[in-house]
């Protein structure tokens, strides 16, 4: 994904075009901070369905058999936010 700031996109927008027109995701930055990301349209014929057993294949290469128990899930939870939760 490219990155540009708000003053890129105003004043370069051709190289924005040409990257959305490549497929390309761009994150718009203001002071540092992400404030919008712009994405190519999706071909005609609307959102892709959601596969099931695709979704099944990546979680079981990511993650095999394993499965969380309710301790390691709020461990987890409390290390991503925590406290916040």
């Amino acid at each position: 994904m490219h990155t540009l700031t708000v003053r890129d996109l105003r004043y370069d927008f051709a190289k924005v075009e040409a990257w959305l027109a490549d497929g390309q995701e761009i994150e718009i930055t203001k002071h540092g901070k992400p404030v919008a990301r712009l994405s190519p349209p999706r071909p005609a014929g609307g959102t892709p369905k959601f596969d099931a057993e695709a979704h099944m294949r990546w979680m079981k290469e990511t993650w095999g058999d394993r499965v969380f128990s309710a301790e390691e899930v709020r461990e987890m939870r409390e290390a991503e936010l925590g406290d916040r939760s």
